[in-house]
């Protein structure tokens, strides 16, 4: 029964989905480009990673120059991973376009 019910939801969708131009941005409703949206909210996301990068950045630096020694504590380590973690995931983003 389920199976007939998506196979017919399928057949109502199939000729809205062949009729539409692949030239054509898809749309959403309230008319903005749905490209253009995900663009926009990727770069507010990479902004707000950004400034959490410089933060740890500056972080890992004040406990570089407190530390005279060649042992790094754990938590130093841990902001490498972060640090990096932050850096791919803002990479990422951008090369999907």
């Amino acid at each position: 029964m389920k199976a007939r019910i998506l196979i017919f939801a399928a057949l109502l969708a199939w000729p809205q989905v062949r009729n539409r131009d692949p030239e054509e941005p898809i749309r959403l409703p309230d008319g903005r480009s749905q490209q253009e949206a995900i663009l926009k909210e990727d770069h507010k996301r990479s902004l707000k990673d950004a400034e959490e990068l410089a933060r740890l950045s500056a972080d890992l630096r004040a406990e570089l120059e407190k530390n005279d020694r060649h042992v790094l504590a754990l938590s130093t380590l841990k902001k490498l991973d972060e640090i990096e973690k932050i850096a791919k995931r803002i990479r990422s983003r951008y090369k999907r376009f």
